[in-house]
């Protein structure tokens, strides 16, 4: 299994989310390159996960731009057997949503629907109500989760070729599956 692993900006489900990320690159012939936001390196830094992703990922580029480094080819002619975001930020959300790639991960995601490889997405705001995550210093913090941005990802939802996971359970099936699909590995 070789994919791309995009990590936008999010706090919530980060510590959870780097632990999948390492029980998937435990599985023989899978390979993980990770593309970051600029604030999905600050979070990273805050959470000080930056060293134990650095020990995951074969490969860990941070965007410069909307297109640097370049990987929406690549994945676009089907180097990767997938795009995986997670977490997916209710900023990002709502510019795939609208249509609007300014972002690497954006771009990413923009250029990819128009090729064969799947995107799957982890939004983080995606159900209505609130939801707890854990802070850095593992206390526990309640966030309201906007109308809008569940709006943002139900519309993701409906956008050809993009695909919504839901939760952490949602995300550690699809990798599993993944994992059985591609035995053998890529060539």
């Amino acid at each position: 299994m070789k994919l791309v692993w995009g990590i936008t900006g999010a706090g919530d489900l980060m510590p959870e989310l780097i632990e999948i990320m390492s029980d998937a690159a435990r599985t023989p012939g899978t390979e993980i390159t990770v593309v970051m936001s600029k604030a999905a390196e600050t979070v990273l830094k805050w959470y000080k996960l930056t060293d134990r992703l650095d020990g995951i990922a074969q490969r860990v580029f941070v965007e410069k731009d909307a297109n640097t480094p370049f990987l929406a080819g690549p994945m676009q002619v089907g180097k990767y057997d997938f795009f995986l975001v997670a977490p997916l930020t209710a900023n990002s959300a709502a510019k795939i949503a609208h249509g609007i790639a300014d972002t690497l991960i954006t771009n990413c995601v923009a250029q990819i629907s128009k090729g064969e490889t799947p995107t799957y997405l982890l939004p983080v705001d995606r159900c209505p109500g609130s939801t707890t995550t854990t802070l850095p210093d593992g206390t526990s913090f309640t966030l309201k989760v906007r109308d809008v941005d569940v709006a943002n990802v139900d519309k993701v939802r409906g956008i050809e070729g993009l695909h919504a996971l839901d939760g952490l359970d949602g995300l550690r099936r699809f990798l599993s599956e993944q994992a059985v699909g591609n035995s053998g590995g890529t060539s």
